[in-house]
């Protein structure tokens, strides 16, 4: 049996990197976003990678610490989620209800039981989704 050369990669300082500061924006968007979508607890804890009880309750006090990588990539993807029911959807409202409609086009799921499924794929799927609903693609 013969394995792949695994070839070596250049890091790419020229991608854009979420710092600090913009994580700190989107953990505060993030939090008024789920406001706004109705989620539970429990729902935005899990879209948010399994988040601590006690960090989202802080987070939720205005008091938003160390924020990893993963969780600043799921929160650009669901800031994304966002932006994408903005375009399709003239009335704020109707985005944000959307987000618990059971849809044909994921099985009679709603988008929210999808992204529930907790993995990072699941919300990028859902992001891409939109995007090619909405013309981005």
């Amino acid at each position: 049996m013969q394995f792949a050369t695994v070839q070596p990669i250049t890091a790419r300082p020229d991608l854009p990197v979420i710092t600090d500061e913009e994580a700190a924006a989107l953990a505060r968007a993030t939090v008024n976003l789920f406001r706004a979508w109705g989620l539970t607890d429990a729902e935005a804890r899990t879209l948010l990678g399994d988040m601590a009880q006690r960090t989202w309750a802080r987070w939720k006090a205005g008091d938003v610490g160390r924020i990893d990588r993963d969780l600043r990539a799921r929160m650009a993807i669901l800031m994304g989620v966002h932006k994408a029911l903005r375009y399709l959807f003239t009335d704020a409202a109707r985005g944000y209800a959307w987000i618990r409609k059971p849809s044909e086009a994921f099985g009679g799921r709603s988008a929210l039981d999808v992204m529930l499924r907790g993995e990072i794929t699941d919300l990028i799927d859902l992001r891409t989704y939109l995007d090619a609903e909405r013309g981005a693609w």
